[in-house]
């Protein structure tokens, strides 16, 4: 089966009788309770004497934009540009004029696109006075949305970086570290540009720790990380980078602006949706239903698949021995976060590339673990209802899901070894398909244990 529309459905259904629409309703309400228009009135601030700027960057640039657009008074300057991942850009709801540009670029590797988004908002920024206000709008996938690259580097470099970072298993702070030192707009450089005006950065958080330094690579943030944190990651990941650019980073001359740099004096930021709100709101919807449920947390990192078999061994420690000697008490549900990694194994020469992100090889890792465990299902999937650069936003795991592939000829091992959990999971029809949800609060996974095994 695919899901459709998963994050417009709103009823709940039985989870005894119907647990897979189950857990899409709670993945549905995680995305409802992260959407922009819901959180972002209690944080705009008022407008200023002078121009209202609004620039921004991030997979629910465009939806932010929008919220700006219906919260703002009608009567008061309002101007800018933001960026945001190709077909994440909502319909307009009815009579809402267009005040602040989208434009459209690539994400995860950055395009010429996403290069001239930057620049010309490095150019919006130019000449404003204290008066004025500049109002960043942040999210997840900033980061290759917002590219502008450090002298000495093209494109074409950033490109292969971002590729190799991607594919290395480096965690998103080590990412970050490095597209901060090579970049002439994130880490903070962004603010500098805006002095001296006013400056308030709005952000929907889509990192573990919900680090506003991290979401996007921090472009409006003070940076702690230095030149020599970036080079230490680089020569461990084995990224290469032209003898120019690491005679910058040796001397320290792409270092970021610190905290306690004047240039963020008097700057404001706020998160305004995260991570743990998400998993909260599915977890009252899921005891409203009568359902336990059990938010383990929203920082989870490590390996996908290494993730999932962990979260199977307790999957099946409550299905076993139920509530008499485990804190989780079945029918319940355990709810987590965070952001794994994939590390991409080395392909046979021919071979072809697997298809699949972080939360479809956490599902191959816990299919695998959870050896057919009975009254268990589960559903992994990323909020922004894009799973890496697939079409899906994650999968369904089943207790019948390695059966159903032995049937089928489908190897889990197989599919592990080629990083392809798309393929395996297309073939049983378990792909969760939603389209863009036009936020980002990172990766959601509920697992379902539907009583102990007698």
């Amino acid at each position: 089966m695919t899901t459709k529309n998963t994050s417009e459905t709103s009823a709940l259904p039985d989870p005894q009788r119907a647990p897979r629409e189950f857990l899409e309703a709670l993945f549905a309400t995680a995305v409802r309770s992260a959407q922009p228009l819901h959180a972002m009135a209690a944080h705009l601030p008022a407008p200023p004497r002078g121009r209202t700027v609004v620039i921004g960057a991030g997979k629910a640039g465009a939806s932010m934009a929008q919220a700006v657009e219906a919260l703002w008074p009608a009567d008061a300057p309002l101007s800018g540009l933001v960026v945001t991942r190709y077909h994440h850009v909502p319909e307009r709801a009815a009579g809402l004029a267009q005040r602040i540009e989208v434009v459209e670029a690539s994400h995860p590797v950055p395009d010429a696109a996403g290069m001239q988004a930057a620049e010309r908002i490095l150019a919006l920024v130019q000449g404003l006075t204290a008066d004025d206000l500049v109002l960043c709008l942040i999210s997840g996938g900033g980061s290759s949305l917002l590219t502008l690259p450090a002298e000495g580097l093209t494109l074409e470099d950033k490109q292969r970086i971002n590729r190799q970072l991607l594919e290395s298993g480096a965690d998103i702070a080590e990412m970050n570290c490095v597209r901060k030192h090579l970049s002439r707009i994130k880490g903070g450089r962004l603010a500098a540009a805006c002095a001296p005006a006013q400056v308030v950065t709005l952000t929907i958080s889509d990192v573990p720790g919900d680090d506003p330094a991290t979401i996007a690579s921090g472009p409006t943030v003070a940076d702690a990380g230095s030149c020599a944190d970036a080079l230490a990651i680089i020569d461990r990941l084995k990224i290469e980078l032209p003898d120019s650019v690491r005679a910058q980073l040796h001397s320290g001359a792409l270092e970021t602006p610190k905290p306690g740099d004047a240039v963020f004096h008097g700057h404001q930021l706020a998160v305004i949706s995260a991570p743990q709100q998400a998993l909260e709101a599915a977890a009252a919807q899921a005891r409203a239903a009568g359902i336990n449920a059990y938010v383990l947390s929203d920082e989870i990192e490590g390996e996908s698949r290494e993730v999932g078999r962990v979260h199977a061994a307790l999957a099946r420690a409550v299905a076993r021995a139920g509530g008499a000697f485990n804190p989780f008490q079945p029918p319940c549900v355990l709810l987590s976060g965070g952001e794994t990694t994939v590390t991409v194994r080395p392909r046979a020469a021919g071979a072809a590339k697997g298809r699949g992100g972080r939360a479809g090889e956490f599902c191959l890792g816990l299919a695998q673990a959870l050896q057919c465990q009975q009254r268990v299902w589960a559903l992994a999937a990323d909020t922004d209802g894009i799973d890496g650069v697939e079409n899906n936003a994650g999968a369904l795991v089943t207790p019948d899901t390695l059966a159903r592939a032995q049937a089928q000829g489908l190897s889990v091992r197989d599919h592990l070894d080629r990083n392809d959990a798309w393929s395996f999971f297309d073939g049983l029809g378990d792909l969760v398909v939603t389209g863009p949800t036009f936020t980002n609060v990172n990766d959601f996974r509920a697992l379902l244990i539907l009583g102990a095994d007698s």
